[in-house]
């Protein structure tokens, strides 16, 4: 990066590492000057939270108001019914419209904690409003004929999927369509002039911008941020339990918290430019502690975090049991907790079936080879034998299972 911007937005972003490409910096900082700019981040209703992937851009949303200009949440109403086709190896799942809106219920949570919505704030708006009732050979004749197919075929999103034969259905095809079409809609309704995303979304921010430029002749910009991954190559918020939900319904804020907890040492100063407010110094100065000290930093990053989303309670409350599971052996009363019926506990169940019922492990072979490596405990001492027998005595009031040194959960009967 050269560019050296005057704007408080630019400047920060760039110093704290969120931005990959931009369409014209200079030109988007002189309108950042004049501000207040308005941008938005679409985010189509494809599950009922958002995950740690989207954390990045929602960050940015945050920076983007909190230096004085207006962001714009654009909720994908009718995107979701099309389903972006960008670097994925086939189509997505087609959800009917009450499942797009509990979709979307969800989402919404996760904003509130992070922008401030109201009259002269930030704005949640949903494309439907104006994609559902358009009139197919209309749209087609006023916003088709701006796109060449021969272009759009050498987008990489589309290009890379083609490569390697997979089917694209022309369904999908119209996607970057709708997305650049949203760009020119917003300009229209609400004097939107940047649209952000990641770095994967290039191509359907250009054609928004191309759009606007040949229908209205008006210019306006886009901004992408850089796809993370960890420092040991793995796709930045995904683990070997799943994706980890900003909603606290379907991860834990305990579970939020240990993720980032258990970030590696040399993705430490990175994370904690990006995903917290701490000061740039700050942040340099506890990504450059070794040895044991990182831990600290690690603590600081994971209660920084879990603050914005969850509250300070509830960071306070996730540190609290994490030194009780870790540092004292005790259960922490933030554990994560795992069900299995009475019934089947009435006759002994052996310490495999139990694991592989109560949804804590996969397979009763995943689960013998945690016990021939030394990876299981039960209430912190480790299980030796595979053919150990549970009954409703020996779970109680509740069996703390720790799986390897950072899983650990508790066994209740319900």
């Amino acid at each position: 990066m050269t560019y050296a911007p005057k704007s408080d937005f630019l400047t920060q972003l760039i110093e704290r590492g969120y931005v990959a490409d931009c369409t014209d910096y200079e030109g988007l900082d002189r309108a950042l000057l004049a501000g207040p700019v308005t941008a938005y981040i679409g985010y189509d209703a494809t599950a009922a939270s958002l995950h740690v992937g989207h954390l990045l851009n929602i960050m940015m949303l945050r920076i983007f108001q909190k230096t004085g200009n207006r962001p714009i949440t654009l909720m994908g109403g009718g995107t979701t019914k099309v389903g972006d086709p960008s670097f994925r190896s086939d189509e997505r799942p087609l959800l009917d419209d009450a499942a797009i809106q509990r979709n979307i219920d969800g989402m919404q949570k996760v904003f509130d904690r992070y922008l401030d919505y109201g009259p002269d704030a930030a704005t949640m708006l949903n494309n439907a409003e104006w994609l559902d009732d358009l009139n197919y050979l209309t749209f087609l004749r006023e916003i088709g004929r701006h796109f060449s197919v021969n272009r759009m075929l050498s987008f990489e999103s589309v290009k890379s999927r083609l490569d390697r034969e997979q089917s694209l259905s022309f369904l999908e095809f119209n996607y970057m369509i709708l997305q650049a079409y949203d760009f020119l809609e917003l300009n229209r309704r609400y004097g939107c002039q940047l649209q952000m995303g990641g770095s994967d979304q290039w191509g359907n921010i250009v054609n928004g911008i191309d759009l606007t430029r040949r229908v209205d002749d008006r210019v306006i910009w886009g901004l992408t941020s850089p796809l993370l991954t960890t420092s040991d190559g793995r796709k930045m918020g995904k683990s070997a339990g799943g994706a980890i939900w900003l909603n606290g319904e379907m991860l834990s804020p305990y579970e939020f918290w240990q993720f980032w907890r258990n970030t590696t040492d040399a993705d430490v100063g990175r994370f904690l430019k990006l995903y917290t407010e701490l000061p740039l110094d700050e942040c340099n100065r506890l990504g450059a502690l070794g040895g044991s000290e990182i831990n600290l930093a690690k603590v600081r990053l994971a209660n920084e975090v879990t603050t914005l989303l969850h509250g300070a309670e509830a960071a306070a409350s996730a540190e609290a049991t994490a030194r009780a599971v870790f540092e004292q052996g005790g259960a922490g009363g933030d554990l994560e907790v795992a069900l299995i019926d009475a019934a089947s506990l009435s006759g002994g169940l052996s310490v495999v079936q139990a694991l592989v019922q109560s949804g804590l492990a996969p397979s009763g072979k995943e689960v013998k080879r945690l016990i021939a490596e030394g990876g299981l405990r039960l209430n912190n001492e480790p299980v030796t034998d595979a053919q150990l027998m549970l009954d409703a005595d020996a779970v109680g009031d509740g069996l703390k299972v720790s799986i390897g040194k950072k899983k650990h959960r508790m066994l209740r009967i319900g």
